[in-house]
């Protein structure tokens, strides 16, 4: 039975309400924001049977925004676009994992506007670990002059303002920093039948 807004799930034999919220994972190239959110996907997928989403930045350029730049104005446009998507499907009752850099607070307040229950995760990494990391060779390539507008190198990252939770990669492995978010969602009452603080 699907209603706007909830999904009926069973487990157990007893019907419970699954509520959409997204999940906005904003950070550096780098910092680990996929890595973590397809964790938290693949445990509430494997676990505890919840409808997911997983929305990628680079997936979402390649699909639909070929259009757009690295510009403010263009990466506001991509941001608005995965907004939209965002709150479709957490109206809807899914879980939404969105996974963006989303760098300039303007733009992040936006999506905070936009969809109605919103939690901004910020994954924190400190700019010369995210280099370190550098697997596609984007901030190498940056650095060369070969990529105009990259965050942390040419165009800037403005931290969150006041973010719902705050993960460093530096300080745990990705794993401690998906259960981390998984509490989250557990004391935000997002998990059917999972108590505050109980571990899946």
């Amino acid at each position: 039975m699907l209603r706007l807004g909830h999904i009926v799930t069973e487990t157990g034999g007893e019907s419970m309400e699954q509520k959409g919220i997204t999940l906005w994972f904003t950070g550096l190239s780098g910092a680990g924001k996929t890595t973590v959110a397809r964790l938290v996907e693949e445990r509430l997928n494997r676990e505890h049977r919840l409808r997911v989403q997983l929305l990628d930045g680079d997936v979402l350029r390649e699909v639909m925004n070929r259009d757009l730049g690295f510009s403010k104005e263009d990466r506001f446009m991509h941001i608005q676009r995965a907004a939209f998507i965002a709150k479709l499907l957490t109206d809807h009752g899914v879980i939404v994992l969105a996974s963006f850099i989303t760098p300039y607070q303007e733009m992040r307040d936006y999506c905070r506007r936009q969809i109605e229950n919103y939690a901004e995760i910020y994954v924190k990494c400190p700019l010369n670990v995210c280099m370190e990391r550098d697997v596609k060779g984007l901030y190498k390539k940056a650095l060369a002059g070969k990529i105009d507008h990259f965050t942390g190198i040419s165009d800037p990252y403005e931290e969150p303002v006041n973010p719902d939770l705050v993960i460093e990669t530096l300080a745990e492995t990705p794993e401690e920093s998906a259960e981390r978010v998984i509490q989250y969602l557990s004391r935000q009452r997002s998990i059917p039948g999972l108590a505050a603080g109980e571990h899946l």
